[in-house]
């Protein structure tokens, strides 16, 4: 069984047959398999729940793989698809990618080798979102907390570790208030008296870093917290 428990597919399929066998094997792959018929049902699907992953069949009654793909695509960029059809066709292979698909695999095909695509395609994905969720825009300023670099305009300087982490956390809950007991717990482990004033010290650390772009403010909501936030 591969590690892929928790990750939702929605496979639309119109052979009956394939459709219920590649549901089965995946489930026993350890996915979580929604089952639609045609394009129709496959979109009514989507809007109505979250899938990590989409498998189309590309030849489907109602509305094709394509279709379907191109319509997802107009409001959700992100969510990988993999196309399944019994045609080699480079066109088709071409279209596929055009459209925004992830991966190709032509019928009929091995299910074991369909499960490392799956499985790639899936990695690929959460490396992407990985790498994202490292990368913050606040008004003038690009924070990247892999390295710990702020970037103003042409400018690049280095914050500590301890900075960058209560950066983050600031940035991740943007607009919102963010709680000093949930800083503290998060970035020092315990939440104390001395742990306090350091987390002061930090924000006003944080305060000089950013106060080249003046629509940048770190509140203090007194008795509860911080709010990092940007005015237009």
């Amino acid at each position: 069984m591969t590690n892929s428990l928790s990750k939702n597919i929605l496979l639309v399929e119109d052979d009956p047959n394939l459709g219920l066998v590649l549901q089965e094997f995946l489930k026993m792959e350890g996915f979580s398999i929604t089952l639609e018929r045609d394009g129709e049902k496959g979109y009514e699907a989507f809007v109505n729940s979250q899938f990590d992953l989409c498998l189309f069949d590309c030849m489907m009654p109602k509305m094709d793989g394509f279709s379907l793909a191109k319509k997802i695509r107009k409001f959700n960029q992100e969510v990988p698809i993999i196309f399944l059809t019994a045609k080699s066709l480079k066109e088709d292979k071409l279209k596929g990618f055009d459209l925004g698909g992830d991966d190709y695999i032509t019928k009929p095909f091995d299910e074991d080798e369909l499960v490392r695509r799956i499985n790639a395609v899936l990695k690929r994905a959460s490396n992407v979102e990985d790498e994202k969720e490292m990368l913050f825009t606040i008004g003038e300023f690009v924070y990247d907390h892999a390295n710990l670099t702020l970037n103003y305009k042409e400018n690049i300087s280095r914050i500590t570790q301890k900075e960058g982490d209560v950066l983050y956390l600031l940035l991740q809950n943007k607009n919102n208030v963010l709680r000093r007991e949930e800083i503290l717990v998060k970035v020092w482990g315990e939440n104390d008296y001395f742990m306090g004033r350091s987390l002061d010290v930090f924000i006003t650390k944080l305060r000089k870093h950013l106060k080249q772009d003046e629509k940048i403010k770190i509140e203090n909501v007194h008795g509860v917290g911080f709010i990092l936030s940007e005015n237009n």
